[in-house]
């Protein structure tokens, strides 16, 4: 049976802000990895996490400043190919900030589950760190 992972994160920074992070090529740079995104419904998702893993998938919905969603995947692995599962994330102003809402559905079992909400939570501090002016420093999550 599929398995959905959903975990939150608040960020000291303003929606527009942490919607660029994820969206952004260069923004993406500073927290997970070298990126092709075209974000509009259809368009590419495409990022090289640590030049050792590349995550594909398609833009299913973009609402400005408020909501992305997009298929996601991993080349050549066959528990989560390319476009496999969706990841939803929502950003809701709270506290001065940014609530990021997390949600990534259709994995295709629990150990998957477990290692990939282990690998969201890195990413989701790095770009917490990052969307507010700092360095997350390197990556040792992408090295492992």
């Amino acid at each position: 049976m599929p398995e959905t992972l959903r975990t939150e994160i608040q960020v000291a920074a303003p929606q527009a802000t942490v919607f660029a992070f994820l969206t952004d090529p260069d923004k993406i740079l500073r927290w997970l990895g070298t990126a092709t995104t075209e974000a509009r419904p259809g368009g590419i998702y495409l990022v090289s996490v640590g030049d050792k893993y590349a995550a594909r998938g398609e833009f299913t919905e973009v609402i400005p400043v408020h909501r992305l969603a997009y298929s996601f995947g991993w080349e050549g692995r066959e528990e989560v190919p390319p476009g496999s599962s969706l990841v939803e994330i929502d950003l809701l102003e709270k506290d001065g900030g940014t609530l990021v809402r997390f949600t990534h559905s259709g994995l295709p079992n629990e150990e998957e589950r477990v290692a990939h909400e282990k690998g969201w939570n890195h990413y989701l501090r790095r770009l917490a760190t990052a969307a507010t002016g700092g360095d997350p420093g390197p990556d040792v999550q992408a090295d492992m």
